[in-house]
Order: C-alpha cells, then sequence, then structure tokens
C-alpha cells in the first residue's frame, strides 16, 4: 500500500489539542493544497480564512458554540491553536462540493506534516449572519459567501485510535 493510501485510511479526527501553535510554514503549505483542490469548471471559489490570533479564535468558538446550542464555555474547535474557515463564492453552483475538497485535502496535508484536524461545522451559519460579514469586511473580501467549514488544527494530544472496521455492502459495481 502506498504512503497515500496510508495517510488516507488512517487519518482521524482529534478532539483534544495542545495549545501550541504549528509554525506558519506548516500552516501555509496546508493551506496551499487547499487552493490546490479540485473546484467546479475550475472556477476556484473557495477562500481560506486562517485564524491564528487567539482572541479572535476565541471569538469564533463563542459564536460557533451558541450556533451549536452548547453552553458557555464549550469549545468546539477542542483547543485547537489554529482554525482554517473554508469559505466559497455563493454563486459557484459547486461551492459547497469546491469548499468541501479543500477541506479534505488539507486534513491529509496537515497529517503529512504530523498535525491533527477536525472538520467543525456551523461555519455556514456563522456567515448567514453579521458575525461572518464582519470578519469579510475585516479582511477586505467583497462579495457573497457562503461558509462550508472549519478546520480545527493542531497537535493531537494524545495519538489517534485505531479506525473503525469499515462496515460492509457499502461499495457497488455496475457491470
Amino acid at each position: 500500500m502506498s504512503s497515500l493510501q496510508e495517510q488516507l485510511r488512517s487519518r482521524r479526527s482529534c478532539r483534544n489539542f495542545k495549545p501550541v501553535m504549528p509554525a506558519r510554514e506548516d500552516i501555509d503549505q496546508i493551506i496551499g493544497v487547499g487552493l490546490y483542490a479540485p473546484t467546479g469548471m475550475g472556477r476556484q471559489s473557495t477562500r481560506i480564512i486562517a485564524v491564528t490570533n487567539k482572541k479572535l479564535r476565541d471569538l469564533i468558538a463563542d459564536e460557533n458554540a451558541r450556533i451549536g446550542g452548547w453552553k458557555e464555555g464549550f469549545d468546539p474547535f477542542y483547543g485547537a491553536p489554529v482554525i482554517l474557515i473554508v469559505i466559497a463564492d455563493a454563486q459557484a453552483p459547486t461551492a459547497v462540493y469546491d469548499g468541501s475538497a479543500a477541506l479534505a485535502q488539507m486534513m491529509i496535508s496537515a497529517q503529512d506534516l504530523g498535525l491533527s484536524t477536525c472538520w467543525i461545522h456551523r461555519a455556514k451559519e456563522e456567515f448567514e449572519e453579521e458575525f461572518g460579514r464582519k470578519i469579510l469586511a475585516e479582511i477586505g473580501l467583497e462579495g457573497e459567501y457562503v461558509g462550508i467549514g472549519h478546520l480545527a488544527l493542531g497537535y493531537a494530544e494524545e495519538p489517534a485510535a485505531a479506525p473503525a472496521e469499515r462496515l460492509p455492502d457499502r461499495a457497488f459495481y455496475l457491470e
């Protein structure tokens, strides 16, 4: 089995991160891989927002927890020091698929660099509200964007668990 095949089969979500900031070069490399993810008709509709500022990261965590209905103080990013937010041009008919491909590629890239990730939802709701529009304004991004997802990124506090056995009868051939 190739190294890539093993990476794809062994990646697991992390729900307990160390409070250690990854190197900027690693974050840049992961984002770069996400920007090369396939997009419908080559539109390159995705945008990636790297949040490394702890104060802003915590505000986003609070908003995400509010949307998710969790109690105050819950961290939906599990202590990850970095959040990579993937958004996409709302006019692109493949926006959700484009952003999902970017998130998937970034997860594998992070694993290859020894980092852990967890795909976190509720970006859609964040960017439908004033909260998300303020973030876009702050970075000078104009236009209409849909939130696709967040990638919690950092170093795992403990090794990932072994993968669960795959359920049978999930792949089919039409021959």
